[in-house]
């Protein structure tokens, strides 16, 4: 469980900043606008940094490219579980009229339901992790064309 502290809180403090960010939108009556979900990918991007930050400093020595993509994909997938769960149930037993007024200005025609909005959702999630954290160990992997400072 120490190997997985690092990515379990920060997956933990990302879901909580999403789920806040969504309640903020619902507030405002926008969390039906399919746009500032955008705003998600960069939520979930900062979360994953910081992890794998926090992670390489801690492990200066050891750090490995592949230590690194663990971290982070562990720290968007504990975020995203958790907050899918949260859409599904506010969607379900919150606010029973979020669905069919998303659907209706998403205007697909499909005749979607909750099971596949959410798996969508879930979806989404799990691609912006694999995304983010690949840009993200950009930033923090060793090269091997420059020096690197130790």
């Amino acid at each position: 469980m120490k190997k997985l502290s690092i990515p379990v809180r920060f997956g933990l403090v990302t879901s909580a900043v999403l789920i806040a960010y969504f309640l903020v939108l619902a507030l405002l009556h926008k969390h039906t606008n399919p746009v500032f979900s955008f705003f998600n990918a960069i939520i979930t991007a900062f979360g994953i940094y910081e992890a794998i930050r926090l992670k390489k400093l801690e492990n200066v020595e050891d750090f490995s490219y592949g230590e690194g993509f663990k971290t982070g994909l562990i720290t968007g997938a504990v975020a995203t579980l958790l907050f899918t769960v949260f859409f599904l149930f506010y969607a379900t037993e919150f606010n029973s009229t979020f669905l069919p007024e998303l659907l209706k200005i998403m205007n697909g025609g499909l005749g979607a339901d909750v099971g596949l909005v959410t798996a969508v959702v879930l979806i989404m999630g799990l691609a912006t992790t694999v995304v983010s954290t690949l840009t993200v160990m950009q930033l923090f992997k060793k090269s091997g064309n420059i020096p690197q400072n130790q």
